[in-house]
């Protein structure tokens, strides 16, 4: 099972426990504010996240998700290495993937979860 969760709302783990799932951080940037010593991150996989100048013209604008997701998963089409390391993660337990944008519902985390999940069926 894949599971989504902004990092600034739970830096450390909903009971801090191991089995809640591989913490993988899917940003390329570390979230402001946040030292590395106060998350549990387990990976941060900063090729997953969509290029700068992709994540600029996005903007977290919502007449823009469809395009962006196609872009995105073009981009993310060479990331095959990173994506089979978390299609094998998945084979163990739950991923849970970690963004730090304010945008709960338009984000790379719900569009990378879309796209790992279009390998599964």
């Amino acid at each position: 099972m894949i599971k989504i969760e902004r990092i600034y709302d739970n830096p450390i783990g909903k009971s801090g426990n191991q089995n809640d799932g591989l913490r993988i951080l899917v940003d390329r940037l570390w979230p402001r504010g946040l030292s590395k010593n106060e998350v549990k991150v387990d990976l941060w996989m900063k090729d997953l996240a969509p290029s700068t100048p992709l994540r600029k013209w996005f903007n977290h604008d919502e007449r823009k998700w469809e395009q962006f997701k196609s872009k995105y998963f073009e981009e993310l089409d060479k990331c095959n290495e990173s994506i089979n390391v978390i299609l094998t993660k998945l084979e163990k337990g739950s991923v849970i993937l970690l963004y730090g944008a304010k945008d709960e519902k338009f984000n790379n985390a719900i569009a990378l979860k879309e796209y790992i999940e279009s390998f599964k069926k």
